[in-house]
């Protein structure tokens, strides 16, 4: 686009005539379900094997002699030869694998057996905060079978470890890494947990804050007072001239609410660190004592059960003057080693990568296939052009993002969702929408924005700003899914027909990023279509925090409509549950499976293929409020999953408003 164009003007002209409410066909017969599947038969666990306490030191051994000349040379090549840092890392792992019980170590073998184990079709995510889901971590084990009703078997509780009230930025400010939240219960509460999901095949996932500490911590409380040893854990400096040379070159992350990369400390009189809020500070990885003492942090939450651990922030953790100080070479050094840890002493657990950029910058968080870093990542754009889609009504960009992340190779693991605990940032790739419709970068976000918070004529979506930097024009997303998809708008006006094509879209989302390879993850509320909730405006804890609006608690009187088939909260549940099943039944969805995309015919409408040992899926995504004809070449015939119906071709698809079509080829290929 062109600069100084309006933000209607600045539109693709491809997409112009989408904000207009078009004048649409009589809403059709709501499509009738197909019977839901069998449940599938998947492949047996492999027994636990029964080791004695020699044959699971001798596993140790062989586990730690396999990484051990890897991890020595890249621990000595980061710190300087530093071996006594280094035969204290060993002690501890030692130390670690003494402390992890029966129970775990058997997972251990088990998963070691069958180390695509993460890699099934039937792998269900949901993340949640404890408070808000169900009070306490005691209230989330006695709502487990609730989680096991909406087919989780991933379960990733938001941040809970001790913090400061009022200086957490939700939880990912940690005062103390072996404490959990009072108010959440306590250490053998999250163990008792971990226990009881572990015993109804249920991961569990705990976030791992490990590119600062809140400044309530011990370390640094002992470094403001200048006790030896401690300063160097973080970046002290006696005045502005080094931190003002990092200024220089490292972007900022908050530059509306927290400008800067440091903090005056008035009491000790010295410059810290501090990327995100003033009262987080960074950690220093260039000190093997950071090293050292965070992976047994990390190690101590693996032996209290945890399965899955989210490296958050994780491109920031090393710093260099003169640089970005983002993904830097000695990080991806630092996950490796961390990767080789958990798996000589923890080999069942896995390692996600919070890495929010486009798959280009990602993909090397994968590491190679004899050198691995983690075992997941998010798919962070394609969620952020998902909305742009929705809003725009064209998914030339979604279709170029596809044909990305399909090159990537079929090994590499993605987290797919829709929302999540924090903002939707506009991070899309602008160079290809300039190069396509002659894109304005910031006249498109303030449209994409407008769009979403109801300001653009016509739009029913409803979420509100976070972080608004007029200075760039730019701002990020905050709202639940159903809301974004209007649901709240139809709610308010009493509108059915509205409420109906604000259900399909939402459906047609979930049915989007099912389609997906990977592991599907919900957003706890998105299974019953959970509005925004404005009571954060009242609380001052939360007020400046806009995320909050989709962090509300969750509201089980409003969930208990998902038994009712005539109630919104009904109709999504069951809808979702029945793309969920049949993604789980259905071959065609594996995670090694050949993915394609094709022109449907349609600007509005996305085509994805799939193909597996002879199964073939064909789907049709229809991101516009407007009726659609769409065809593929793909040769017959054709059974549609979701609704039912057989077809000899896919010429002539007719979607209605939001509509989706799985289409499962069904002759041997």
């Amino acid at each position: 686009m062109k600069s100084g164009k309006t933000p209607k003007e600045a539109a693709p002209k491809a997409l112009k005539a989408k904000k207009e409410s078009p004048k649409l066909k009589a809403a059709p017969a709501k499509p009738k379900l197909k019977p839901a599947p069998a449940k599938p038969k998947l492949a047996a666990a492999p027994a636990k094997p029964q080791l004695n306490a020699a044959a699971e030191d001798a596993a140790f051994e062989r586990r730690l002699a396999r990484h051990y000349d890897e991890l020595k040379w890249l621990y000595c090549e980061l710190y300087n030869g530093d071996l006594e840092a280094f035969d204290y890392c060993v002690i501890m792992l030692r130390r670690a694998w003494a402390d992890r019980k029966a129970e775990l170590r058997a997972q251990d073998a088990a998963r070691e057996a069958d180390p695509n184990w993460y890699r099934r079709r039937d792998l269900l995510g949901m993340m949640l905060y404890t408070n808000a889901f169900a009070g306490d971590l005691n209230g989330v084990q006695q709502k487990l079978p609730y989680l096991q009703e909406c087919g989780v078997n991933y379960l990733h509780l938001m941040p809970l470890l001790q913090s400061p009230k009022g200086r957490s930025d939700g939880g990912y400010a940690v005062a103390d890494f072996r404490t959990v939240q009072p108010e959440l219960g306590t250490m053998d509460d999250l163990e008792a947990l971990a226990d009881a999901c572990r015993a109804q095949g249920m991961s569990l996932c705990l976030d791992f804050v490990m590119n600062h500490t809140s400044e309530d911590h011990e370390w640094a409380k002992k470094a403001r007072a200048g006790e030896p040893g401690y300063r160097e854990r973080y970046f002290f400096y006696d005045n502005w001239d080094i931190p003002n040379e990092f200024e220089k070159t490292v972007p900022q992350v908050f530059p509306t609410t927290a400008p800067g990369s440091f903090t005056w400390l008035e009491d000790c009189r010295q410059v810290v660190m501090t990327n995100f809020y003033p009262y987080q500070w960074d950690l220093n990885y260039a000190n093997p004592v950071v090293f050292n003492d965070m992976t047994e942090n990390l190690l101590y939450l693996t032996n209290r059960g945890i399965d899955i651990i989210r490296l958050d922030a994780v491109p920031y953790i090393w710093k260099e003057l003169g640089t970005s100080c983002r993904n830097l070479p000695q990080v991806h050094t630092l996950v490796r080693m961390m990767r080789m840890v958990c798996e000589i002493v923890c080999p069942s657990v896995l390692l996600l990568g919070e890495v929010v950029m486009e798959p280009a910058k990602v993909a090397p968080y994968f590491g190679t296939t004899e050198k691995p870093e983690c075992h997941m990542l998010y798919n962070v754009t394609t969620m952020a052009t998902t909305w742009h889609t929705l809003a725009t009504a064209d998914v030339s960009l979604l279709r170029h993002q596809m044909d990305t992340v399909c090159a990537l190779p079929r090994d590499f693991l993605f987290l797919n969702y829709l929302r999540c605990h924090d903002d939707i940032g506009w991070g899309l790739d602008y160079p290809w929408l300039n190069a396509r419709f002659g894109t304005d970068e910031v006249a498109h976000k303030k449209y994409l924005n407008d769009w979403f918070t109801g300001k653009w004529p016509g739009s029913p979506s409803r979420g509100e700003l976070y972080n608004d930097d007029p200075r760039l024009g730019d701002a990020r997303l905050c709202g639940t899914t159903a809301s974004l998809c209007g649901v709240e708008t139809a709610e308010q006006r009493q509108d059915p027909f509205l409420m109906e094509r604000a259900i399909a879209c939402d459906l047609m989302l979930h049915a989007w990023m099912l389609v997906q390879s990977g592991i599907p993850v919900l957003y706890s509320g998105d299974e019953v279509g959970q509005l925004n909730d404005y009571t954060y405006h009242d609380d001052p804890d939360k007020a400046a925090d806009s995320r909050y609006i989709h962090r509300g608690d969750f509201l089980w009187d409003l969930a208990e409509l998902r038994k009712d088939p005539d109630t919104r909260q009904g109709k999504q549940f069951a809808g979702l549950r029945r793309l969920e099943q049949l993604r789980a039944a259905e071959p065609a969805f594996d995670a090694q499976a050949t993915v394609w995309t094709f022109d449907t015919g349609s600007d509005h409408v996305l085509g994805i293929g799939r193909w597996y040992n002879g199964h073939k899926l064909i789907a049709f995504f229809n991101f516009s409020a407007e009726f659609v004809h769409v065809s593929s070449w793909e040769k017959g015939p054709y059974e549609e999953l979701m609704y039912g119906g057989h077809r000899e071709d896919l010429n002539d698809v007719e979607l209605y408003p939001y509509g989706f079509a799985w289409f499962l080829h069904t002759e041997e290929i």
